[in-house]
């Protein structure tokens, strides 16, 4: 399902999740990145046994495979490229049992902090040929 590039899978419904797709669009000027809801028809189409079914997560899905909460984070920042792929790589320093904890932290709370997606405005017209159902 990747090979046309990486794809990050994410809430479709949660305000952070739309927030951080759009800053993935700004900051990906190679335009490698490809986004879909998790609630959506590309993600039901995956298939992978180890797939999370809850959609606290979010996951990227590139030639090494299917990466999930910190390491998501991690791979969207690196195929982003520039100063953030150097922070990616910088990140990964950091144990993932504590990138996943300050993942999971947020991720509790992130309706609450920054609300639903139907709050926040639709991505730019030249932005939307990068979006799978």
């Amino acid at each position: 399902m990747s090979d046309r590039g990486p794809i990050l899978f994410y809430d479709g419904d949660c305000g952070l999740c739309a927030r951080s797709v759009r800053w993935c669009l700004r900051h990906d000027r190679a335009g490698r990145l490809r986004y879909a809801p998790l609630q959506g028809a590309t993600y039901a189409q995956l298939a992978t046994a180890d797939k999370p079914a809850q959609l606290e997560s979010m996951v990227v899905v590139d030639a090494a495979g299917m990466h999930l909460r910190g390491d998501a984070v991690l791979a969207l920042l690196a195929h982003v490229g520039g100063v953030w792929g150097v922070l990616a790589a910088v990140g990964r320093v950091i144990p993932r049992f504590v990138r996943d904890a300050a993942y999971r932290f947020i991720a509790a709370r992130r309706l609450r902090w920054f609300g639903h997606a139907r709050d926040c405005p639709l991505p730019r017209a030249e932005w939307r040929a990068r979006f799978m159902p």
